[in-house]
């Protein structure tokens, strides 16, 4: 196609290890330059350290990436604007400014990352295309607020994602089922579904002789973030009894933002080890045999699934869990929606080293595929296309 002149809004600097869609905006600046696209990118960024690493990544000799602290203090103006629109706090005046600036210089697309950031892109909605990675309004769909700050905050929630997905005339999801909930929002708009990418590159496959010898299920994620705390909770409560029963040796290590603090009761769970904010991932990722993870309810693509197959880690999972990915039960997961299959799976893996190998070079085949660079960019170019 063309090359164009792409203007990107990132409510996270794009980091191959930050937040778990940093991966993707790692993938699209990275690939849009090299594809000869002109691209200027604005980024918000909630940890100073992180702002660090982006511009050695991205080097002004080479990016246009303009970083941005998140906004701490508000004043009363900055109050009733979140109350009118809920979360654009994420969006500092500066950084608002300073990207109606470079569009009013002109440009082809004005490429939007994740649900709050559309706020910034209101006085621009003509060429604009808005990347929704989950919907919140499904996340917490059965979920029980207990305060009415939490009641209050929850419709806030939805009534701002409603609000935001309406405004936009192109939109980019990241599996059919977030395309499905976004029509019925928006049903006179441009949508296309398109997984997250992810460079598989980055992920060194997981040899034989580096995986731990006992039989250890893992599951790592964002504790703060619902469907991984309620996937925790449903694989201490209800999994990982019968699994210990059936084999006795095996061990449970949970590590995620958090942990600890979310998952207290659990600690002196026996067989169990909880570990929080730790700084690398990849080395609970080789002590694993198995990756478990099972929420009841969470919309999106799950990074960590990603991130457990590319590294050669079999997984078992339900469908909310491999949402976005065409895996087969049996062949790239173990894939089910009940308990009972969800054991039987995890054991049947934990006890034969054979079909672990088959079932994990499976899945890293299967996401390198799907989610890969190149197939995500080209999608991405002819969305572009349409605008």
């Amino acid at each position: 196609m063309k090359k164009l002149n792409i203007v990107i809004v990132m409510v996270e600097p794009p980091l191959p290890f930050g937040n778990a869609a940093a991966r993707w905006f790692y993938v699209l600046l990275k690939g849009l330059v090299e594809r000869g696209h002109q691209v200027r990118a604005f980024a918000v960024c909630s940890k100073e350290a992180e702002m660090e690493k982006a511009k050695k990544l991205f080097p002004s000799s080479e990016y246009d990436l303009k970083l941005y602290p998140i906004r701490k203090k508000s004043s009363l103006t900055q109050k009733v604007n979140s109350l009118l629109r809920p979360y654009s706090f994420k969006i500092s005046e500066q950084m608002q400014r300073d990207l109606d600036v470079e569009l009013s210089k002109g440009y082809d697309v004005l490429h939007i990352e994740q649900m709050w950031g559309g706020w910034a892109a209101l006085k621009h909605l003509e060429k604009a295309v808005l990347n929704i990675h989950h919907y919140q309004l499904i996340d917490l769909e059965y979920t029980n607020s207990s305060s009415l700050k939490d009641q209050y905050e929850k419709w806030q929630i939805k009534r701002a994602e409603k609000l935001i997905t309406k405004y936009f005339k192109t939109i980019r999801t990241c599996s059919p089922r977030l395309e499905t909930k976004a029509r019925e929002l928006n049903p006179n708009s441009y949508i296309k579904t398109n997984p997250v990418g992810i460079d598989g590159a980055l992920y060194n496959y997981i040899q034989d002789e580096e995986r731990g010898v006992e039989p250890t299920i893992v599951m790592i994620g964002t504790m703060t973030w619902y469907p991984t705390s309620s996937a925790a909770v449903r694989l201490l409560d209800r999994l990982w009894p019968e699994i210990l029963k059936q084999v006795p040796n095996a061990k449970l290590k949970i590590v995620g933002y958090d942990a600890k603090s979310v998952l207290s009761k659990y600690i002196n769970s026996e067989g169990v080890e909880i570990f929080e904010n730790v700084p690398e991932i990849e080395p609970y990722f080789k002590m694993g045999s198995v990756f478990v993870y099972a929420p009841a309810r969470g919309s999106g693509m799950k990074i960590k699934i990603l991130e457990a197959m590319l590294f050669g880690i079999p997984v078992v999972t339900t469908s909310e869990g491999a949402e976005g990915l065409p895996v087969v039960d049996g062949e790239h997961a173990g894939l089910c929606e009940d308990d009972e299959g969800l054991i039987r799976r995890a054991v049947e893996l934990l006890k034969d080293v054979e079909k672990q190998n088959i079932q994990r070079k499976k899945a890293r085949e299967l996401v390198e595929s799907v989610c890969g660079p190149k197939a995500t960019l080209d999608t991405m170019e002819e969305i572009y296309s349409k605008i």
